[in-house]
């Protein structure tokens, strides 16, 4: 048996979806331990895409069992929604196959109002560029220990007790922009929400450490990407958890001693959504041909995803912060027909070099990246299925990856079908001592 964690190594949407769908093969227990519905995996399955914002994509496998961890924030009617899409294209989502922590805190319709009205109140430059789904604001509560739990549904003393204690605050904040939640439509809502719930809501903790003691696999599955963790990230431009593997742990209540392995998702180039630096960033055709090839929308968000070159600094930043154990390089395939592929491989402020990413934002909105050119390869990837049969130049440009990163490449991904996936490396196929 084998315990993996999946992080995205950039600013999120670097195809983790895929990579934890491949791995979910090998995987019993699937769980999703951190953000809420502004993340979205995107997977191509026989022709059918499906997004998953907040179930574990390892529900598309009848056999497995898939967590939502106490790390996440749950917006319920979102996720009831996908799963009556689920149940639509005959993938029923029964108690059996998902269990969500009673623990997990839930995204209340004030915290959604909030979220629109602080972004909409910042000067321009200072904008996050945030979803509006609520998050910000769901952990914000969660931390100032104002939060309502999932588990507090089952409990509806308790919770009009909490609900009115949080509108009495809210509403006072919501006058001021012309807005106010009403106790009523929210309390009628969420007893709905928690008939329809109640059979799925459980002590993940504790079902995690059974099948751990039962010799099953399990796969930790992340949300964004590590320069959008709330402490590591380019703050304040990031979300607001924390999307790197320690918090795998922390998010599902599952002791750290038990990770065998942590793989993190590259990008062949880099892309990011919303506000925030970016050294990389082109800003010309270049860009705008990675951006058509590479389908670069948000899945979430629908906002069209900035390109650049690749940054290895980030990638390095995530190897050390996340502990990985191997690389999976996703969409490779985009880069054919590109001449020559540059890499940041350090940035400059002034006459200052950096090889890491510095604290301080305005030094890294400062940053320009210092880049190693290699040559492009003209060959179309998508039918290839051995790391032999890459172009000479891909595999070069691969191992330069894993040279700047400091890991190895475990998984190749060479367009979005689940076959056109090189595994190198199976990461479960590691034995614990």
């Amino acid at each position: 048996m084998a315990n993996v964690v999946v992080v995205g190594t950039q600013w999120g949407d670097e195809g983790k979806g895929k990579i934890v769908d491949l791995l979910t093969r090998y995987a019993d227990c699937i769980v999703r331990f951190q953000g809420g519905n502004n993340a979205g995996h995107t997977l191509v399955v026989e022709g059918r895409k499906f997004i998953f914002h907040l179930i574990p994509s390892g529900i598309l496998y009848d056999e497995k069992q898939c967590f939502i961890g106490n790390g996440v924030v749950l917006d319920p009617a979102v996720l009831l929604q996908e799963m009556k899409e689920l149940a639509a294209n005959g993938l029923p989502v029964t108690p059996g196959r998902l269990m969500i922590s009673e623990r997990t805190h839930l995204i209340m319709p004030y915290h959604r109002s909030l979220d629109c009205t602080s972004e909409a109140a910042l000067k321009q430059g200072r904008k996050i560029g945030t979803t509006g789904r609520g998050i910000g604001p769901c952990y914000g509560d969660k931390i100032l220990r104002k939060g309502i739990k999932i588990g507090d549904l089952l409990d509806d003393e308790l919770f009009r007790e909490k609900l009115r204690d949080n509108l009495d605050e809210k509403n006072e904040i919501l006058k001021k922009f012309g807005a106010e939640a009403s106790f009523d439509e929210i309390h009628r809502a969420y007893r709905q929400y928690a008939e329809a719930l109640a059979p799925y809501i459980g002590n993940v903790s504790v079902a995690l450490d059974q099948a751990r003691q039962a010799g099953r696999n399990i796969l930790f599955e992340g949300a964004q990407g590590t320069q959008l963790d709330i402490d590591h990230g380019t703050y304040p431009f990031v979300t607001s958890s924390n999307t790197v593997a320690g918090n795998a742990c922390n998010g599902s209540g599952f002791g750290p001693a038990h990770i065998d392995e942590v793989i993190g998702i590259v990008k062949a180039y880099t892309t990011r959504v919303g506000e925030g630096p970016f050294p990389s960033e082109l800003l010309d055709a270049t860009g705008d041909t990675l951006q058509q090839r590479g389908g670069e929308f948000g899945a979430t968000t629908g906002r069209k995803r900035r390109c650049g070159w690749l940054d290895a600094v980030v990638v390095r930043e995530a190897v050390r912060l996340n502990g990985l154990t191997g690389l999976a390089i996703t969409k490779l395939d985009v880069l054919s027909g590109q001449p020559a592929l540059k890499i940041a491989n350090a940035y400059a402020d002034g006459a200052v070099r950096h090889e890491a990413m510095p604290g301080n934002i305005r030094s890294v909105q400062r940053l320009k990246p210092v880049y190693e050119e290699l040559p492009g390869w003209a060959e179309e990837l998508r039918h290839i299925r051995s790391v032999d049969e890459l172009p000479v130049k891909a595999r070069a440009y691969v191992r330069r990856i894993e040279e700047l990163a400091g890991a190895p490449a475990v998984i190749i991904s060479v367009g979005p079908g689940r076959e056109e996936t090189l595994l190198l490396r199976n990461p479960f196929a590691k034995q614990k001592n």
